[in-house]
């Protein structure tokens, strides 16, 4: 292995012991130790990353110089594949200053007992350079944070009642629907989940309102469009094909009955409905 101190005009890493596995350096900046750096070979071309600047004024600056030479260090002189770090989620300087290097962010991998999450970011040999166009995109989309969308149905009956499923995962009923995935539109989505739900093709109308839910019993916050599919005769039940993993039932609901048995966002927003909601809403928090 190639344990030669590697740097720049204001970093210096410089070898030190090695302990637990981990080959140690030692950082320095104008004549100074500031900090240290442990690198440990994972076999498969790999290589984990652990650095230690403190907290002193420039500390943010001397992470983002040492991270990346330490990134440049393993890709080049060390010849791996893959640099690795991971990041306690409150060491919010050094996630930063591991994506300015060109780190992106893969996922948090949780903590047993009291070792913290961490955030597991990495850098590939073949990935494009930081500040190309193609680089700075990457490493965005993989650092934003996400926002859960889901899209839902108000599907009326000639006498006005709505229609709602019985779900086999939580005791409320709500209305038909579910999660968006990935680059799929919240109309395309709607019509899938539809479609795969209960088994039937229904035109979506336009947009009724955008409903902002915050988190839930253990649930993330969402972002819910709820679209009008119109009015309809009520459909024989054998002419519906649930998905019986999580459709238990559907029923066609009248107010009193959506009060007795939705979610406490399906019923505030059915309720508002009638005094006519704008565009973009959000919900109330729920107990």
């Amino acid at each position: 292995m190639d344990v030669r101190e590697f740097g720049d005009d204001t970093v210096t890493v410089r070898p030190e012991r090695s302990q637990s596995g981990f080959e140690g350096y030692s950082v320095w900046a104008d004549d100074q130790r500031i900090g240290s750096v442990a690198l440990r070979d994972e076999g498969r071309s790999t290589w984990s990353a652990r650095w230690n600047l403190g907290a002193g004024p420039d500390s943010f600056g001397h992470a983002v110089r040492t991270a990346g030479l330490v990134v440049e260090h393993v890709l080049g002189a060390l010849g791996a594949s893959r640099v690795e770090a991971r990041i306690p989620v409150e060491r919010t300087g050094d996630i930063r200053a591991a994506s300015i290097c060109g780190l992106r962010k893969e996922g948090v991998v949780r903590g047993s007992g009291r070792e913290p999450d961490r955030v597991l970011m990495a850098r590939l040999a073949e990935d494009p350079p930081v500040r190309s166009r193609d680089g700075f995109i990457a490493i965005l989309n993989a650092g934003l944070p996400t926002k859960r969308v889901i899209s839902q149905g108000l599907w009326r009956d000639a006498e006005g009642r709505v229609l709602l499923c019985e779900l086999t995962y939580k005791k409320e009923w709500d209305l038909p629907g579910g999660v968006i995935e990935v680059g799929e539109s919240p109309a395309v989505g709607l019509r899938r989940e539809l479609a795969e739900e209960l088994g039937i093709e229904v035109e979506v109308g336009d947009l009724v309102t955008v409903n902002w839910l915050p988190a839930w019993r253990g649930w993330d916050d969402a972002c819910v469009f709820v679209f009008d599919l119109g009015r309809t005769p009520v459909p024989d039940r054998e002419a519906l094909t649930l998905q019986a993993a999580e459709i238990a039932d559907v029923h066609w609901c009248d107010p009193a009955t959506v009060r007795e048995r939705a979610t406490a966002a399906t019923i505030e927003l059915l309720e508002a409905l009638d005094a006519g909601v704008p565009a973009y809403r959000e919900s109330p928090q729920a107990d």
